[in-house]
């Protein structure tokens, strides 16, 4: 593995090197898990614009800022041949290469996994595509393609109005699975001393997350319904509304939360039904349960149910925008939200990792990066002259 940056250590990844060529979510989300975890991971970056990531709008506008803190950013023109030997150079230090390109893109630029192999014997190299071998592994896919292909948009979205989810859970998800196999093969080469090649697809993914709705098929013999539409497993399941045109969601999701519920809400009649008891009864008496719920949280304003709900120990949860999250007392309190500067110095938050170890956080120690901001440090790093590093970025070629 790499020299250990003394920044990094007590990470659980310090020493890991990665060099990453990738854009958009899915790539760079895996690069995220493994920099946060403590990996230096190095994003290589064309001169003289850098990723067009960078410049997305619309709903691309946050791709940038929250899936690449924790990296460096070494920008170079590697279709030139000084470019191109300053790239081989870093992939010879480094244990996993990533990538997320099209179908062949890498091989083309010379940098597929048997190019990379024969710079570094024992690297790790992940290749995320929108699907794994096989007869669709020459398609273009994107996030909402994999969702409709697999049934997750048909699931979200009411009957003949299929909808992809809110947000891009492929392509992070994929992201995800792809540091999970690295980190495997990372395990793997300590006991074998070889690399690998890794491959993480979105349409697999996708397949993956409608698993229960196939296995729900499977199991009863009738297919899943739309979530709009389908036949909930529990009575109360529900958005419903409050005082002051505002809802809240709320689940009662075993017996013993049904008897809290009545006793919470005044329905103790209904608590010592006999014909209530069972959660399979409650599902079969919906149409008699939930006019009266609609009817008696009508007459409560949101933060009463909510309170109501605390207590009894309920599931339950306002209806949020994304943006209500930056003020979020639980987040906040908790350190979930690392802190960022944009570009123009302006602080932000973005979240952290949903997950801790020992007691511990990963937080961000790098800002996102500007264009090349760590260029000069690599190239110092790979026994390149100051003179030389001077000449390259005259000519373009690294800035």
């Amino acid at each position: 593995m790499s020299a250990q940056n003394p920044n990094l250590k007590g990470l659980p990844l310090a020493g890991v090197r990665v060099v990453e060529f990738v854009h958009m979510v899915m790539g760079p989300t895996c690069g995220l898990v493994l920099a946060d975890l403590g990996a230096e991971v190095i994003k290589v970056e064309p001169t003289p614009e850098g990723d067009n990531t960078r410049r997305l709008t619309g709903s691309g506008a946050g791709y940038w800022m929250t899936y690449n803190r924790n990296k460096k950013s070494f920008a170079v023109d590697i279709k030139t041949e000084e470019g191109m030997a300053a790239v081989r150079k870093l992939i010879e230090s480094a244990d996993v290469v990533t990538e997320n390109f099209r179908p062949g893109a890498m091989e083309k630029l010379g940098l597929g996994y048997a190019q990379v192999k024969a710079i570094k014997p024992d690297i790790i190299y992940s290749s995320m595509k929108g699907f794994l071998p096989g007869p669709y592994e020459h398609r273009t896919a994107l996030d909402e393609v994999v969702q409709m292909m697999t049934g997750l948009a048909y699931m979200t979205g009411p009957e003949g109005r299929p909808l992809r989810a809110g947000a891009s859970v492929n392509d992070v998800m994929g992201g995800m699975f792809s540091a999970i196999s690295i980190l495997a093969a990372l395990w793997q080469r300590k006991a074998t001393g070889e690399g690998q090649f890794v491959q993480t697809g979105l349409f697999e993914n996708s397949a993956f997350l409608v698993g229960q709705h196939m296995m729900q098929m499977a199991t009863t013999g009738k297919p899943a319904a739309p979530m709009p539409s389908r036949l909930s497993a529990w009575a109360i399941y529900d958005v419903f509304d409050t005082l002051n045109d505002e809802q809240v969601f709320m689940g009662v999701v075993s017996d013993s939360q049904w008897q809290s519920f009545c006793a919470a809400f005044g329905f103790e009649a209904l608590g010592r039904d006999p014909a209530l008891a069972r959660n399979t009864q409650r599902v079969q008496a919906r149409a008699r349960i939930l006019p009266l719920v609609k009817e008696r949280l009508a007459t409560l304003d949101k933060q009463q149910v909510m309170v109501m709900c605390e207590q009894a120990g309920l599931p339950f949860s306002p209806i949020q925008r994304p943006q209500d999250l930056f003020e979020d007392v639980h987040l906040n309190a908790s350190g979930g939200l690392a802190k960022l500067a944009l570009d123009n110095g302006q602080e932000v938050k973005v979240p952290m990792l949903p997950f801790e170890m020992n007691g511990q956080r990963f937080d961000a120690r790098l800002n996102v990066p500007l264009l090349g901001s760590h260029s000069r440090e690599l190239l110092e790093q790979m026994g390149y002259a100051a003179s030389d590093i001077e000449a390259l970025q005259g000519r373009g070629i690294v800035r």
